[in-house]
């Protein structure tokens, strides 16, 4: 890719599985990677075990907000990472999707958060070394 790459990570409601995909990404990508995340019917806070297990990490993200998914995100996007939208997720042709499957870590304790960060970061980081052989 010529450009910045662009992901867009989804999920129901962009208050966990997205929004540590997103952070996670955006620290370990440094700028080489456009990144956002949307809910098919957004929470209206960030799950509180999603922020401690990320604070442990050092990634804030206290100030996020669980946004909506829009078509304008979707074509903006070069890869699109659902987790768990199921129809939801709109598709255009030329896009490429995968689909990542992450246990919701809603009503999880931390304990249990930090597995599916542990998780969701190894596949971020395996997609950063795609998109930017050599990052």
């Amino acid at each position: 890719m010529s450009h910045t790459p662009e992901v867009l990570f989804v999920c129901v409601h962009n208050a966990g599985r997205s929004q540590m995909a997103a952070a996670l990404l955006q620290h370990h990508a440094r700028g080489e990677i456009a990144v956002r995340s949307a809910g098919s019917a957004p929470a209206e806070t960030v799950n509180p075990a999603v922020l401690t297990a990320m604070g442990e990490l050092g990634l804030d993200l206290t100030a996020e907000i669980p946004k909506k998914l829009t078509t304008d995100a979707v074509e903006a996007a070069d890869v699109v990472i659902t987790m768990g939208c199921g129809d939801a997720c709109p598709v255009f042709p030329g896009k490429r999707y995968l689909d990542w499957e992450f246990t919701d870590p809603a009503g999880k304790s931390v304990d249990e958060v930090r597995a599916i960060r542990d998780d969701i970061d190894r596949r971020v980081r395996d997609l950063l070394a795609e998109l930017v052989p050599g990052s």
